[in-house]
């Protein structure tokens, strides 16, 4: 089974999924990702997922349930790179993948973190 890597970029954590996404490896992922979170204390997670063409019901419901997660051990997490057809996509499925914040690119998600950052730090 493929591992999803995730990178430490300062005191952020990037995933950039660049492999199909099955049941199994969003599972792991999450897992990973919760370990990692919590050794690196990252306050923020970028899930860069350019390269998904397609999602289903539970790999949508598995972005959700990651970003719930990663509040909980207090790191916001942001969504980069959604494809118009995957939009499309979750909409159809009737997702809204609530308590997701997403952005077009790389670059704007660590924007937002970064100005999320300053606004909880009083800046």
């Amino acid at each position: 089974m493929d591992r999803v890597p995730i990178l430490k970029i300062g005191d952020l954590l990037l995933v950039s999924i660049q492999i199909d996404l099955q049941d199994q490896t969003v599972m792991v992922l999450q897992e990973d990702l919760a370990d990692r979170i919590v050794k690196t204390g990252a306050r923020g997670v970028i899930i860069d997922i350019t390269a998904v063409e397609i999602v289903d019901s539970f790999i949508g419901r598995m972005f959700s349930t990651i970003a719930s997660m990663s509040r909980l051990l207090d790191a916001e997490t942001v969504v980069v790179g959604m494809r118009p057809a995957v939009a499309i996509t979750l909409v159809e499925l009737g997702l809204s993948l609530g308590g997701v914040r997403t952005a077009l690119d790389l670059e704007k998600g660590m924007q937002l973190l970064s100005r999320t950052a300053q606004s909880t730090d009083g800046s």
